[in-house]
């Protein structure tokens, strides 16, 4: 299966990559759910949004395989430390160049790469954020107020993101905006709404196709002629005192 990098890489359509990631993954020995779906997916409204000087194929690929090691097993949480290198070991095999496994072993700072790839960072960002907004066994997904402030003030209190800030203007733009529907919500609380009404990852694919991407590409498209600065104007004011004292509070 050497030549699956050239092949992925060279789609694309983003939902065809996903199928085609979705349907090779048992042959391929990788892990692919709907969270990696949910996290790719935010990862395409960043890229769209921010307009990073990035490979956006190159970046939204390592989002659908950095965690293709990952496995949610409290008996195996000793992998939480591996699962990265793992991963990019195992994406070596399948003909991925040295950049793109440095990239994907990025996605957590276990392995203690340096000099770290600018789009391991994304990944990094994508990874904790779209992470602690899914539901777990043990508690509902954040809301992106309370992920926000823990993704800074706890996952990365001490670690250098070159990419934070401009993902913090991207994180109140988006809950700014407005989906209509039945009932009118977030961007986010919207696709969360998704990944929990789907019950495979098939259905959550094409719910994002058809109905959660064209709407809230239809409002990026509104904000992208206005100015950086005037974003950050509007939009600074989303996290308040009282909701990051509280979180901190909390996770102390």
């Amino acid at each position: 299966m050497e030549e699956f990098a050239k092949y992925i890489l060279n789609e694309d359509d983003l939902i065809s990559k996903i199928e085609i990631i979705y349907f090779l993954a048992p042959k391929l020995g990788i892990n692919f759910d709907k969270s990696i779906v949910f996290k790719t997916e935010i990862a395409r409204m960043f890229l769209k949004y921010t307009k990073a000087k990035v490979d956006n194929n190159l970046v939204l690929t390592a989002c659908l395989l950095c965690n293709c090691k990952k496995v949610d097993d409290a008996q195996k949480i000793g992998r939480l430390k591996t699962y990265a290198k793992d991963g990019a070991e195992h994406l070596a095999t399948l003909g991925f160049d040295e950049r793109f496994c440095r990239i994907c072993e990025g996605v957590n700072r276990y392995s203690g790469i340096k000099p770290r790839e600018g789009e391991s960072d994304i990944l990094e960002l994508i990874d904790n954020f779209g992470g602690m907004l899914i539901d777990r066994p043990e508690r509902v997904g954040f809301n992106p107020d309370e992920a926000m402030v823990l993704l800074e003030h706890r996952n990365l209190k001490t670690e250098y993101n070159r990419y934070l800030e401009v993902f913090r203007d991207f994180v109140n733009a988006m809950e700014k905006i407005e989906i209509h529907g039945a009932v009118n919500t977030t961007a986010f609380a919207r696709l969360q709404k998704l990944i929990r009404e789907s019950k495979t990852i098939t259905e959550f694919v094409k719910k994002i196709a058809i109905d959660y991407e064209p709407s809230v590409d239809e409002k990026l498209n509104e904000l992208e002629g206005k100015e950086l600065d005037a974003k950050k104007e509007i939009f600074r004011a989303l996290f308040t005192a009282e909701s990051e004292e509280k979180i901190l509070k909390h996770i102390k």
